[in-house]
């Protein structure tokens, strides 16, 4: 993995797109570099009075279709490489979802554990002072990511207010409700994946309703999208956490999963009953992946299915709720038994396409409510598979190339007739 270049990995797939598009070498780099990365050195004080200095990045990557978006995370082993390559892909998520933003990402490495609420926060404005010159609601629009929630946004959007003399709500988004966050922003990406799952079905004349599904991952994201699965009928026959995996062929209680989700209660607590049964550990996940289900949804940690287990993946449909769930080589293996993928780009951008409809209501200052928000989300992810569809059936592509063959074709469109 010391080799893994995590930009390397999206120009791969980048130019199998410009290749299906015919783009000559000018446009390829045009489109796959990034247009500005911004490497920063924060000094904060300490609780105890000395100083560390931390490395963060902002790596700004296309504003041909708007402002730049995308999510800051705190982590040890963010670099500029995982920066640079989570810019470029957000600019083909947006473009995909057909939302009016390029792509941008932000880090900061370090181990957030390792530091009190007082050191975050410290941590967090002096990154705002640090990157203020390029940042602002019509150029770069932040958002939560790894290791990064709601109560950072609030520090950011005060802290970026500060500087502009004026409470400037739309420089980010994912804020808690009070201060101008979304209603329906916490589900949306588990909805949205249920909604692309749904859609896609619908096109190869599947109907979801009835049909199996696995969930690996109880997280926020997997847990509503458990929740929604059951809600539109099918049957729940596994769902995971770090503490190992639950198994029902009759069909586990999505409303259930996703109050253990939000209490924080572990898998390895859920109620037994007929056909119940709990695999523990690492095995328990690993049971999950190959397990009998016609739908499965990874939804946990990138790289789950590899070389190693992608031939024994029984499931007839990978719907991708995970950023990058499949390595290269799984996917061409899957390709070969004719398992139909959903991308990551397109199954998991709900994210994002709330985030959107969070900064314009902080524009209008008018805000929408939870269902009229839900509907917005139901017709953009609708559109954005019908579109992914249409294109790889088009160019005869697997549905990861004809989402980035339909954005990259997008945003090319779009800096031509800019003129750039």
């Amino acid at each position: 993995m010391s080799n893994y270049n995590a930009f390397d990995n999206f120009l791969k797939t980048f130019n199998k797109a410009a290749d299906c598009l015919d783009l000559n070498e000018n446009d390829r780099v045009k489109l796959s570099m990034p247009e500005r990365q911004v490497q920063v050195y924060i000094t904060v004080r300490m609780d105890d009075g000395s100083y560390k200095t931390f490395e963060g990045y902002r790596v700004q990557h296309n504003s041909f279709r708007g402002p730049y978006k995308g999510g800051l995370r705190y982590h040890q082993q963010a670099d500029i490489n995982e920066v640079r390559a989570l810019a470029a892909l957000m600019s083909i998520k947006c473009a995909v979802a057909d939302i009016p933003y390029g792509g941008g990402k932000g880090g900061i490495k370090v181990d957030p554990t390792t530091l009190s609420e007082g050191e975050l926060e410290r941590l967090t404005r002096a990154y705002v002072d640090a990157i203020y010159p390029v940042i602002g609601p019509s150029v770069d629009i932040p958002a939560p990511d790894v290791n990064t929630n709601g109560k950072i946004m609030g520090w950011f959007c005060d802290e970026y207010s500060k500087l502009a003399h004026g409470f400037t709500p739309a420089v980010v988004t994912g804020k808690p409700l009070l201060i101008g966050g979304s209603k329906g922003r916490e589900e949306a990406t588990g909805l949205g994946v249920v909604i692309a799952a749904k859609t896609m079905l619908n096109n190869y004349g599947v109907e979801l309703k009835g049909k199996r599904v696995a969930v690996q991952g109880n997280g926020n994201v997997g847990s509503v999208a458990s929740k929604y699965f059951c809600k539109e009928g099918a049957v729940l026959v596994a769902a995971s956490d770090v503490s190992g995996a639950v198994f029902n062929p009759n069909g586990l209680d999505g409303e259930l999963l996703r109050k253990m989700a939000v209490e924080r209660v572990l898998l390895s607590e859920y109620p037994p009953s007929i056909g119940t049964t709990f695999i523990a550990g690492k095995e328990g996940n690993a049971a999950l992946i190959t397990c009998e289900t016609d739908v499965l949804v990874p939804a946990a940690l990138e790289n789950q299915i590899d070389k190693d287990n992608a031939s024994d993946v029984k499931a007839k449909y990978i719907v991708e709720a995970a950023n990058g769930p499949t390595t290269a080589e799984a996917d061409e293996i899957l390709a070969d038994k004719g398992v139909i993928i959903v991308p990551d780009i397109l199954a998991n951008c709900g994210g994002v396409v709330v985030s959107y409809f969070e900064w314009v209501q902080n524009l209008d200052r008018y805000y929408l409510s939870e269902e009229e928000i839900n509907d917005r989300l139901k017709r953009k992810m609708t559109d954005a598979v019908q579109k992914v569809y249409n294109t790889a059936k088009q160019f005869g592509v697997s549905l990861r190339l004809g989402a980035y063959v339909n954005a990259v074709k997008e945003i090319d469109e779009s800096g031509k007739l800019l003129g750039r």
